[in-house]
């Protein structure tokens, strides 16, 4: 089933871009120019996800998306607004806001942003599996840390995976070799030490975000 993205954004001519690159994306679109009937839509359409720009006629965008969150509608939202600066930011998240985008913006980029608001929120996406800023495609087999492509090998990628599916739990190194290398004899504990110092050099380089730790004498979690 195609996910909805519902867009207000009072420029026609951004609106129908944005409409026609999500639409490419395989993503059902409504659009609008004001917030008018846009409540009403919320009750009668399954919308995954709304875009939103700030400088809107009638009302201004971030205060709608707080009227809408005071009724209950917990839909995911993405600000993309030319009103850039850090106060901006910070009403934009404390109103309601998911991420926030600013103009002009790279079509790219706010593309991978959907996608990794949607693994994070849309409970029938189970194609993506997220962790933080980790958003792993499980159909394309592509992982986007910080909604930046990273490249990983296949047992990189089932390396991952795992550690993700099994987040809020201390993995020993032997259920990794059965589960990721599906073969506890062959190899040894230094092979999982080996992989997993490289994927936290692929997803990491900085060593600033810590996904992965290690627990002395037992195996790894997630941070």
């Amino acid at each position: 089933m195609k996910q909805s993205i519902l867009i207000i954004e009072d420029e026609e001519d951004l609106l129908e871009l944005l409409e026609y690159h999500l639409q490419k994306e395989g993503y059902e679109t409504l659009g609008f120019l004001n917030t008018k009937n846009v409540e009403k839509c919320l009750n009668e359409e399954p919308i995954d996800l709304l875009i939103v720009d700030r400088n809107l006629p009638g009302i201004e965008g971030s205060e709608f998306v707080e009227s809408l969150r005071k009724k209950g509608f917990t839909q995911a939202v993405i600000f993309v607004t030319a009103k850039n600066s850090d106060t901006n930011v910070e009403e934009g998240f404390l109103r309601g806001g998911d991420d926030y985008v600013t103009k002009p913006y790279n079509m790219k980029e706010l593309l991978l942003r959907i996608k990794a608001v949607l693994a994070r929120t849309s409970p029938q996406n189970n194609a993506l599996l997220s962790y933080r800023d980790l958003v792993l495609d499980l159909n394309a087999h592509t992982l986007h840390v910080d909604a930046k492509a990273v490249e990983l090998t296949k047992l990189e990628f089932d390396l991952l995976r795992t550690l993700i599916e099994n987040k809020s739990s201390v993995l020993s190194r032997e259920f990794l070799l059965e589960h990721v290398w599906k073969n506890d004899d062959f190899f040894q504990d230094k092979t999982v030490n080996v992989a997993i110092n490289r994927l936290k050099q692929k997803i990491d380089p900085t060593k600033e975000k810590e996904y992965i730790k290690s627990i002395w004498g037992v195996g790894y979690s997630l941070c």
